[in-house]
């Protein structure tokens, strides 16, 4: 009986002890006592942002699809974010992007805001967000080193992969391409002789 009373009391002991020893650490020097204060700040946020969290702001509805056809640089204007809808597009080495998912890049008010509606070809090759960078007309970029003109094609990429590819900036006197749904026919004639093999 008296053991196990001697045991009891030689844990509370090292029980002590060890906790001593920790807050001394903890306590004992200047940079753990900073660093402990980070700790529990950061728990306090992880645990009070679980606890209430904040609504995100309703989002705005998308806009359906746009039908693909080509524009002059006069007709890409009509679309820099400020119109009824609020569509954005922009031009990229002759392709236009719909970037109105980029809203709050590319429409008013936005770092990029200027190339809204606009060829924005020249403004990315030269790095350039001025007005001097952006043309009215169309711009045939053949003023521009290789070098730029690589900067526009990447840029050019990155656009096709982010956005939706709606047509093709006119040339002062090109016509413009008549865009049928052939390739949404194209592709329901490949199923249905897909399916006729299976038969």
């Amino acid at each position: 009986m008296a053991d196990k009373g001697e045991n009891r009391e030689a844990g509370k002991e090292e029980d002590y002890g060890f906790l001593s020893k920790i807050s001394s650490e903890l306590f004992g020097s200047p940079l753990n006592l900073i660093l402990l204060a980070i700790c529990l700040f950061l728990l306090y946020k992880i645990l009070s942002n679980r606890k209430n969290p904040e609504k995100d702001p309703p989002r705005e509805p998308e806009l359906p699809p746009m039908k693909k056809r080509d524009f002059t640089a006069e007709q890409m204007r009509e679309y820099d974010g400020k119109g009824e809808d609020g569509r954005i597009l922009m031009a990229v080495n002759g392709k236009v992007f719909d970037v109105t998912r980029g809203k709050r890049f590319y429409g008013p008010g936005g770092p990029y805001g200027v190339f809204a509606g606009r060829d924005a070809s020249r403004g990315l090759a030269t790095f350039s967000l001025t007005e001097e960078a952006i043309r009215d007309e169309y711009d045939d970029l053949t003023d521009l080193n290789s070098m730029q003109m690589e900067s526009v094609r990447e840029w050019e990429m990155q656009f096709t992969e982010k956005y939706d590819y709606i047509g093709k900036l006119l040339k002062p006197g090109e016509l413009p391409t008549d865009y049928t749904d052939t390739e949404e026919e194209h592709s329901t004639d490949e199923k249905n002789i897909g399916d006729k093999k299976e038969d």
